[in-house]
C-alpha cells in the first residue's frame, strides 16, 4: 500500500565499502529526523551519526528527497553507511521500530509509476539496465528508460484519440454535415496507425533477442567438435571434450558476450542414427533447439565425406580438422580447432551475423518484451476490425477504437478517458 512507509537495500548484498539503504513513503521525513537528530537540505548530502536509543549504528552520508521530487513522487530518505552486514541489519531494525516495512519486489519502481514519475516502460527498462551484461543491451536500456518507446506508443494513443474524437463528432452531430468527412478523416488515420504498428512489430524479434540474448545452435555430427567450439568461444572449459561418440546427450547451453552482444549457445548431441534410447532423445532435442535457434551453425569433420542432414538448415557452415592429412576444403569456413587456425575468422563471421540480427539503422525503438507485442497485436486486431464498420454505423467503429486505445495504453500504464473529453472540445468548438 504506498500509505506505508517502505525500506530496502539500494546497493547489492553482501561486504561492500558502501551500502545505500532506501526509505520511502509518507514517514521518510521522520524516520531520518529520529535517527540522524533532524532533516537535513534537500537534495544535499551531510556527514551524520546515525543513533537509537540503544546507541549508534554509523556515521552515514544522508539525502534527504522531500515529494514530489523524487523517485517514487513520495517523500525519500537515503542512508549511505558502510557496507558490513551488522550495520545493515542494526539500520534494518531501527527502520522497523520506526514504522517502516521491507519492501517488496520492484515495489519502489512500481510507486514511481502510480505517482507519475515513470511509465510502465521506463519501470521496465530499470530492470534491464540492472541485468544488463553487454553494451547493446545497455544501449537499448538506456534508450528505453529514456522513453524513447514510451513516446512512440503515446504518439500511437494521442492519435487514437484524436480519431476516436472524430468518430464521436460523426455519430454526435451527423445532422450538421459533420459527420462523413470527419468518419473519412478518422479511418485514414487509422490505416496509417495500422501500418505503422505493423512495422514496428516485423521486426523479427530484435529487441526481444537483444535483451534476452540471440539463440545460437551448434548442431553436427559427433566428434566434429562442436564442444571444443563451444569452448573456444567460452574461452573455458565449459563442455566435456572426448573422441567418444555420443559424448554429448543433452543440449548444454551457456552465455556469451559476443562482440558486445549476449548470446546464448546451445551445445547439442551428435547428429546420427542410433538404437541407444537415451542418444537418440539427445539427437531429437538437438534437433527441436535448432528450429527454435536465431542462428544454426553446422559444424562438420572436413576429413570424411560429405552427407546430408535432412531438415537442417544452417546459416553457416564449418569445417574442422583442417590440420589433419585429406581434410577437404568446401563452401563455408574452414578451421583447426586444435590449432586454432581461422577461429578468429569464424568470430568475426559470427559477430558480424549477430550485430546484423540484433542492429537497425531505423531510428524506430526496438520493441523488447512479450507483453508489447501481445498489447500491440491486440491494437491491431481491433483497429483492422474497426475499419469493416460501414459509414452509418460510426458507433461500432467507435468500439473498436476504445478497444485499441486500451490496449496500447496498457503498455505503458496510462489510460486517460478524460483526453477524449479534452479533445471533443477542444478541437471541434463543441461547447456552444
Amino acid at each position: 500500500m504506498s500509505g506505508e512507509t517502505i525500506y530496502a537495500l539500494a546497493s547489492a548484498p553482501g561486504r561492500a565499502g558502501v551500502a545505500v539503504v532506501r526509505v520511502s513513503g509518507p514517514g521518510a521525513g521522520s524516520i531520518l529526523a529520529a535517527l540522524s537528530g533532524a532533516l537535513v537540505p534537500p537534495r544535499t548530502a551531510r556527514l551524520r551519526i546515525l543513533r537509537t536509543p540503544a546507541g549508534e549504528i554509523d556515521r552515514a552520508l544522508v539525502l534527504w528527497f522531500p515529494a514530489p521530487a523524487s523517485f517514487t513522487g513520495e517523500d525519500v530518505a537515503e542512508f549511505h553507511v558502510h557496507g558490513g552486514r551488522a550495520i545493515r541489519e542494526r539500520l534494518f531494525d531501527a527502520l522497523a521500530e520506526l514504522g517502516a516495512r521491507p519492501a517488496g519486489p520492484g515495489e519502489f519502481s512500481r510507486r514511481a509509476v502510480e505517482h507519475g514519475r515513470l511509465d510502465l516502460t521506463q519501470a521496465e527498462a530499470i530492470a534491464d539496465l540492472v541485468d544488463a551484461e553487454t553494451p547493446a543491451q545497455l544501449r537499448q536500456a538506456l534508450r528505453q528508460y529514456d522513453g524513447a518507446l514510451a513516446d512512440l506508443y503515446e504518439g500511437w494513443r494521442a492519435d487514437l484519440v484524436g480519431a476516436l474524437a472524430r468518430a464521436e463528432a460523426a455519430i454526435d452531430f451527423s445532422d450538421d454535415g459533420v459527420g462523413e468527412g470527419e468518419f473519412a478523416a478518422a479511418r485514414a488515420r487509422v490505416l496509417e496507425i495500422i501500418v505503422a504498428i505493423q512495422a514496428h512489430m516485423d521486426d523479427q524479434r530484435r529487441g526481444e533477442a537483444l535483451r534476452e540474448g540471440l539463440k545460437l545452435a551448434i548442431i553436427g555430427p559427433p566428434n566434429a567438435g562442436k564442444s571444443s567450439l563451444i569452448n573456444a568461444l567460452a574461452r573455458r572449459e565449459a563442455a566435456i571434450v572426448s573422441d567418444i561418440p555420443g559424448t554429448t546427450r543433452d543440449v548444454i547451453e551457456l552465455r556469451l558476450n559476443l562482440g558486445g552482444y549476449l548470446v546464448q549457445v546451445a551445445d547439442t548431441a551428435g547428429l546420427r542414427d542410433t538404437r541407444d534410447a537415451v542418444e537418440a532423445e539427445g539427437v531429437r532435442r538437438a534437433l527441436a533447439q535448432a528450429g527454435t535457434s536465431d542462428l544454426v551453425l553446422l559444424l562438420r569433420d572436413g576429413t570424411i565425406p560429405y552427407t546430408d542432414f535432412p531438415g537442417v538448415m544452417p546459416d553457416l557452415l564449418i569445417w574442422n580438422k583442417s590440420d589433419l592429412p585429406g581434410f577437404q576444403k568446401r563452401d563455408g569456413i574452414s578451421l583447426s580447432l586444435k590449432s586454432g587456425e581461422g577461429l578468429s575468422d569464424l568470430i568475426a563471421r559470427l559477430t558480424a551475423m549477430v550485430a546484423e540480427r540484433l542492429e537497425t539503422q531505423d531510428q524506430m525503438p526496438a520493441l523488447t518484451r512479450p507483453r508489447h507485442r501481445e498489447a500491440l497485436a491486440q491494437a491491431l486486431d481491433s483497429l483492422r476490425h474497426a475499419l469493416t464498420a460501414p459509414p452509418d454505423q460510426p458507433e461500432l467503429f467507435a468500439e473498436d477504437l476504445r478497444l485499441a486505445l486500451r490496449a496500447i495504453g496498457r503498455i505503458t500504464g496510462r489510460v486517460d478517458v478524460e483526453e477524449l473529453l479534452d479533445s471533443v472540445f477542444r478541437d471541434f468548438c463543441i461547447g456552444k
